[in-house]
Parts: structure tokens; sequence; C-alpha cells
């Protein structure tokens, strides 16, 4: 899917131009409002947000744990006590979108908590704290032997991990508007084809669906616009402006292909 971010990366002009003609307020709801909502005092609202943020962003910090040394078990148990801790004693409520991205944020409040805080969490959890946020230890480790064998720093591996996630994010998106639409098996067929594909797979895809190969690349055309936008529009959500937009895609690009 790398392909993509070149098409992602030649739109800038087009992006800004928009974001002017609409005004500051259509950037739309960023993740650092979910962040606010859930430094609230507790309720449903905050308990969801806060979930939303660990089902979006607990495996690159797990990656980030296991790569400093610690075991499968803690990495799991440390991830699992940030977010729980953010919840409960709602640090997340010192969270200043000034201060930059969403993405440096969570990793720096990680490592402050890995140095300053994960002792006292584990006694308490000895002493029968509650596990709020479930992960599973074992997924967690399937997915992380998948990692490749190289000499990146925890950091380095943190935002590699954490882009990969912006791209399963937006595919994930895509898929669930093309089953709105009553799309999934085209969406399921085509997907192979958004990093790229020839035309002998274009007509044998089409001949399953009765397309011919035209049609299918009008197909896989759109599909790629919308992943980019959908691309674009989770970027947004984890930076504090539309200005920072560009910046990020270029890093989260370099973080690929480091």
């Amino acid at each position: 899917m790398w392909p993509l971010w070149d098409g992602i990366m030649g739109r800038s002009e087009q992006l800004r131009a928009s974001q002017i003609a609409g005004g500051r307020a259509s950037f739309g709801t960023t993740q650092w409002s979910v962040v606010r909502a859930a430094g609230q005092p507790t309720g449903v609202e905050s308990r969801e947000a806060l979930a939303t943020l660990c089902a979006r962003y607990w495996y690159p910090l797990y990656v980030y744990a296991r790569r400093r040394g610690l075991a499968a078990d803690h990495a799991a148990d440390m991830t699992q006590g940030f977010f729980t801790r953010l919840l409960e004693q709602k640090t997340i409520r010192g969270a200043d979108p000034q201060r930059g991205k969403f993405r440096s944020y969570l990793l720096g409040t990680f490592k402050h908590f890995q140095s300053h805080e994960w002792q006292r969490a584990r006694a308490q959890k000895r002493g029968g704290g509650r596990t709020l946020i479930p992960l599973d230890p074992h997924d967690a480790e399937t997915r992380y032997n998948l990692e490749p064998s190289h000499e990146l720093t925890p950091e380095r591996l943190y935002e590699r991990q954490w882009a990969l996630t912006v791209l399963e994010l937006s595919l994930e998106e895509l898929g669930r508007q093309c089953a709105g639409e009553g799309k999934e098996r085209m969406f399921l067929r085509f997907k192979p084809f958004l990093s790229g594909g020839t035309g002998e797979a274009y007509r044998e895809a089409g001949a399953e669906l009765g397309m011919n190969e035209v049609a299918v690349r009008v197909v896989v055309h759109r599909l790629r616009r919308r992943y980019r936008q959908l691309l674009r529009d989770q970027i947004r959500r984890t930076v504090n402006s539309a200005d920072d937009v560009e910046d990020e895609i270029q890093h989260l690009f370099a973080a690929i292909s480091s």
C-alpha cells in the first residue's frame, strides 16, 4: 500500500485550498478531542473515549516496550496499566494540543509512566487493583514476532508501527464504507490492487465479478482515491492543526520506509 503515499503527498495545495474555503472549523474532530473527552469526570463518555484510544494505539506502545527489552508479559501489563492509569487518575487532563502531535504526546506520556509510575501501578495491581483495559498478550506477542528483525530503536519502531496503524485504520474504514454500500465482495477482491496490479490480474478479478478490465481499472482508481482521502482524514485527527498534515505525512512515510 505504500505507493499510495505518492498520491497523498502530491495534494498539499488542494488540501490547503479546501481548508481556506471551508474555514478552520472544517478541520474536524481530532484525536485531541478524544483525549479531552477521556479527561472529563468519570462517566460513559470518558471511558468510551479512552477505550477508543486503547483499541487504536495500544500496539505501537507495546512494540516500544518490547524493543526496550521488557518481556512479553511485562510489556502487556505496562501497556494495560498505562491506559488504566490515564482513566483512573485523569492524568490525561494535562494533555496540551499546543505541545505537538498526539503521536509524540502519547509516547512521551508512556515513557514518563514507565520511569515513574510503573512499579507503583504493579504494586497496586498485586494488591487488588482493577484491570480496566484488557489486552491479549498472546495476540500481541504473535504480532510482535512478525516484526522485521532490524536494528531500529524503540522510538523508531514505535513510529513505524504507528504509521502502519494509520494505514490499517484507513483500510478498515474503507472496507466498512464499501460494506455499507453493498460492495463488500468487490472491496475484498480488489483490495490487493490498492498497491498496484497487472492487466492479467485485473482481467482475472473482473471475470469473477462479471466486469471487463476497463471497468475494474475504474473501480480500483476510485478505491485508491477514497483510500488516500481516508488516510488524510486519519492523519488530520492526530495533529493539532491542518497545517501539520503534510509534515506528518512525510514523517510517517519515512517511518515506514526505514
